[in-house]
């Protein structure tokens, strides 16, 4: 058999399907093209390791795995990789089916999946394939490449270009495209893109775009109407839940977007991101058995996944902590401290192996070592790198504590340091009380918190309506420092942005914000479910090879199942 191109000797390609024959025969006849490293698999879970572990050039993927996993497709791994950011932008992912719906069509082309190969197929027709979706990765080679050196400006003129000419593959290229504004923060440039896309045909991916640039343009209101007809043109559109759950979280509607995650797990029953969404949330909805469904099968299916956000191990914890599960609760001990292990300078993990020490230790009765563990975390509810993830475990571990009868001096001024630090909107402040409402009574003290934030705010607004901006500015820092509260800190730097010329000391000023802002501010602005770690919800994945920022931290690889 002849062989596809020059390069295919080089490559290395993954096969994965759970039938023995069908493996074989697609192993050989990528060997007859001149493949050079075959791999093959029959489980998803082996063919996420495999793929976590190395690149792959080609990927061929059984589209079903019902014996395995009832419900989870190729679809669904393939949006999860790239959810991780897992899958180079080289690498052919074909899809192999049985399937010629136009359904399973209409998926291929909206998820630019590369290619999806019919049952029964003979060797022509997957040559056919690959030398087609290898053709799309070579030309699109110069954007892909400027993505990967980090000029997200010239990948974006190379995509527009490739649009505005309708060249092969423009409306891929435009997909990229509206992608990278949308990363520029150029939200009106994309949304003008995604409608003149609209204009060639309704492709969800557009709308979706569309939805996102209203979001990033801060209009929440017309964002939600575009989901909701979207999501009613095509209810099976899993990424419109990921964005509409997004939005409803950050405007503190949180049993609505509850609703919205259930549906969006429900639809994809084996994707680790959203059984851990859908767990999380039910956590601070105050539904522990829920959550603890959720999370516990986001662990058992992927706690070696890159894709795992150990925060589901910490939530979990405080469920078997509330079922009295002592057995449960020490795995949940054992794997954030395998964890630790693999990474020992991650604070995040450090601050997660300390609360899940300490309900272990509640509920094995050993009090005063509680006590002193206790006292250790909230001394230091003064550090920069706290941020509100930190903040609600530390609520819900001080909630449980007192509600479980557990008098702890000075409980009730660390919920206002907590509360006055991160609940600067409607959003952040929810998620935080829902981790304080096993103890309602510190639930309304950070309500509270939130409208003592919003009264400095409000001040700060009329010193600048009578024209006091220096006054203004002087409010907002003196709060700032005393309060570390990230909205507080952006108002202060944004009327200095407005109205710096007419302040006499403003660079003194400036400076003062800035270093509150770098210390405090960075991140804390909306309110997330774990860390976002990949792409954000219904974006296209782009491989981000630039420099991480200032103090990130590297995931630990793995840890024990």
């Amino acid at each position: 058999m002849q062989l596809l191109d020059r390069e295919i000797a080089d490559c290395k390609a993954l096969v994965v399907d759970g039938n023995p024959t069908s493996r074989s025969i697609l192993s050989a006849q990528l060997r007859e093209f001149g493949v050079g490293t075959v791999v093959q698999c029959g489980r998803i879970k082996d063919a996420r390791k495999q793929l976590e572990a190395r690149p792959f050039d080609v990927v061929l993927c059984e589209h079903r795995f019902d014996q395995e996993d009832p419900g989870y497709t190729a679809q669904h791994l393939l949006d999860d990789l790239r959810r991780a950011q897992l899958l180079p932008f080289s690498t052919v992912f074909i899809i192999v089916t049985g399937e010629a719906s136009y359904t399973m069509v209409a998926d291929a082309a909206e998820s630019a999946l590369d290619s999806y190969l019919l049952k029964p197929h003979t060797a022509t027709s997957l040559g056919e394939r690959l030398t087609q979706a290898r053709k799309r990765k070579k030309t699109l080679a110069d954007i892909f490449t400027a993505i990967e050196q980090g000029d997200y400006q010239q990948a974006t003129r190379l995509c527009l270009q490739r649009f505005a000419s309708r060249s092969i593959y423009w409306l891929y290229a435009a997909r990229i495209g509206s992608e990278l504004l949308l990363r520029q923060g150029m939200h009106d440039e994309a949304k003008k893109l995604c409608e003149a896309v609209l204009e060639t045909g309704a492709l969800p991916w557009a709308r979706l775009g569309i939805a996102r640039a209203q979001i990033d343009a801060n209009q929440p209101t017309q964002a939600m109407r575009t989901l909701e007809t979207l999501i009613g043109d095509h209810p099976s559109h899993v990424d419109a839940y990921d964005v509409m759950g997004r939005v409803q979280v950050e405007q503190g509607n949180l049993g609505e977007a509850l609703d919205t995650f259930r549906k969006a797990s429900s639809l994809t029953p084996s994707s680790i991101a959203r059984l851990q969404k859908h767990g999380m949330l039910a956590f601070f909805m105050g539904d522990r058995d829920e959550a603890a469904k959720m999370l516990d099968r986001a662990a058992t299916l992927g706690i070696s996944s890159k894709m795992f956000d150990f925060q589901s191990l910490v939530l979990l914890a405080f469920s078997r902590f509330q079922q009295r599960d002592s057995k449960g609760l020490q795995r949940c001990v054992d794997n954030v401290q395998h964890a630790l292990e693999r990474a020992p300078n991650s604070k995040r993990l450090q601050r997660f192996a300390s609360i899940v020490s300490v309900l272990n230790l509640m509920l094995l009765k050993q009090v005063a070592a509680v006590v002193a563990e206790v006292k250790v975390l909230f001394s230091k509810l003064d550090e920069p790198g706290l941020d509100v993830e930190a903040g609600c475990n530390l609520l819900a571990l001080l909630a449980q504590l007192t509600a479980g009868e557990l008098q702890l001096d000075g409980c009730e001024g660390w919920v206002d340091t907590l509360g006055l630090r991160f609940a600067s909107s409607k959003g952040l402040t929810e998620l935080l009380a829902g981790a304080a409402a096993t103890h309602p009574p510190f639930a309304e003290r950070v309500r509270q918190a939130h409208a003592r934030i919003s009264e400095m705010a409000e001040q700060a607004v009329t010193h600048t309506v009578q024209g006091n901006h220096r006054s203004a500015v002087q409010a907002l820092l003196a709060h700032a420092e005393r309060t570390y509260n990230a909205k507080l800190i952006d108002m202060a730097r944004m009327t200095l942005q407005r109205h710096g010329p007419r302040i006499d000391d403003a660079a003194g000023l400036q400076q003062r914000a800035d270093a509150l802002r770098d210390l405090y501010a960075v991140g804390v602005s909306a309110a997330m479910l774990g860390q976002s770690g990949g792409r954000q919800p219904g974006a296209l994945n782009l491989r981000d090879v630039r420099p991480a920022e200032p103090g990130a931290e590297e995931p630990p690889e793995e840890a024990a199942a």
